[in-house]
């Protein structure tokens, strides 16, 4: 592992839930490196402990108390430049794996598989190399291959926090608790509305939540 084999490496996990942190811990034991876990469930430890140990990977949940750690991936890079993070998620790759490889992560694994893709994944990562599935690989490939713009599909041209306001929108959040939920104003919430309705052709609020609840839960 490129020098890695007998250095005591320093690991970020962050994730809400104990036992998948407790899972992750499992599987990294396959590296071969003796490991010394480093354990966040919210944002703020994740930074604190990067800013400490500058840990040599972080793996993260997309996904935080419901919200996207998009912001979270930036965070690290910028206080812990060296640390390289695998983000491992729920979400669809296809829709958030472009966005948290342009955020700073190195790589992205559904969690469905990461029992047997996240040891390679974290193997490429520590060389410098990018880890996406073949699936998604393709894409990025096929995209630039046909010259496409990642802004043609209406979905990529919303901003994170758009994003983020929109598949809240899909779980059956009210505006109210949207605007709670991310600790902004109720008409921060109407303007993030408009813009997704402005990008994504849609004519009513009705419409906004069929949309929103067929992408996040469909």
């Amino acid at each position: 592992m490129n020098g890695y084999d007998h250095q005591e490496l320093h690991v970020l996990l962050v994730d809400d839930h104990p036992v998948v942190r407790v899972g992750f811990a499992a599987l990294l034991g396959q590296l071969g490196p003796p490991l010394r876990i480093h354990e966040a469930d919210n944002a703020g430890q994740a930074v604190s402990i990067c800013l400490e140990r500058s840990p040599r990977f972080a793996l993260i949940d997309l996904s935080l108390n419901g919200e996207l750690c998009l912001d979270l991936i930036k965070r690290i890079r910028f206080v812990s430049p060296a640390t390289a993070i695998l983000v491992v998620s729920m979400h669809d790759e296809r829709i958030y794996a472009e966005r948290a490889l342009h955020a700073g992560a190195s790589g992205y694994v559904m969690k469905h598989n990461a029992a047997k893709s996240i040891v390679q994944a974290v193997r490429m990562i520590l060389e410098g190399q990018v880890w996406l599935s073949e699936e998604m690989r393709n894409m990025v490939v096929k995209r630039f291959a046909e010259r496409v713009s990642p802004c043609s599909s209406k979905l990529e041209s919303l901003s994170n926090r758009e994003l983020e306001v929109f598949q809240m929108i899909g779980k059956g959040l009210k505006k109210s608790d949207i605007a709670q939920e991310l600790r902004i104003s109720s008409s921060t919430i109407e303007t993030y509305r408009a813009n997704i309705k402005r990008k994504l052709g849609i004519d009513s609020g009705a419409e906004l939540y069929r949309r929103a609840f067929l992408h996040f839960q469909g």
